[in-house]
């Protein structure tokens, strides 16, 4: 990691101290259904929804008795919330005949679950399971390319570009960083660049400034 990334991450490190996953839980299968919940979905609606959802339904096995209508009207206030009910059921299905009713902690098998994409499962192995990946969202894409970390119009090679710039071991917390940056100055409509901590170093400022 050369000295200007490490720059960047230190000076958002301390502009957010407290950056972590905004989404609430207790265990691995509870992070799961909050993040399939939260695609489209604001983590405050779905913390809203999960807190009495998970209050009453805690455990896998406890989900696996809910019928889909049940799950669509306790789900009703998330975006896709028939979609998502749908493939939440199916997953709780396979997580009990083929896992035991445990979460998996590899790539492989988390991708294999409905409703689980490339994203949702680097974000259950890094929060989940404290295994280095970094999940590329809207933000974590906008923020990274923006700034220079990243440059690529494609998700996946954004994800390449960022583990090649980033040391692994920074990995889980430059991922919350970024985010962080993206939801409160790096917005996708006006920017704040004029209170940004890192406009020195971002490549979009820059070009602004010197056009």
């Amino acid at each position: 990691m050369n000295r200007k990334v490490k720059k960047i991450l230190d000076l958002l490190s301390k502009e957010y101290p407290n950056a972590a996953c905004e989404l609430n839980y207790n265990t691995p299968f509870q992070l799961l259904i909050a993040t399939v919940l939260s695609a489209q979905t604001t983590d405050k609606k779905v913390n809203e929804v999960t807190k009495d959802l998970f209050k009453k339904y805690p455990t896998v096995y406890d989900f696996s008795k809910l019928t889909i209508q049940e799950l669509e009207n306790k789900i009703r206030k998330i975006g896709l919330y028939r979609n998502k009910a749908k493939n939440i059921l199916k997953t709780v299905k396979i997580l009990i005949e083929k896992f035991n009713g445990e979460v998996p902690s590899n790539f492989d098998d988390l991708v294999s679950l409905h409703g689980v994409g490339r994203k949702t499962a680097n974000v259950i192995l890094a929060n989940a399971f404290n295994i280095p990946t970094i999940a590329v969202d809207t933000h974590v894409f906008r923020v990274s390319n923006r700034i220079g970390l990243a440059s690529s119009d494609d998700v996946l090679q954004t994800e390449y570009d960022l583990q090649k710039n980033i040391s692994k071991e920074e990995w889980i917390h430059a991922h919350h960083l970024l985010i962080w940056h993206g939801r409160n100055i790096c917005t996708a409509r006006k920017p704040k660049c004029e209170i940004c901590p890192i406009n020195m170093y971002c490549k979009y400022y820059k070009e602004l400034y010197d056009s």
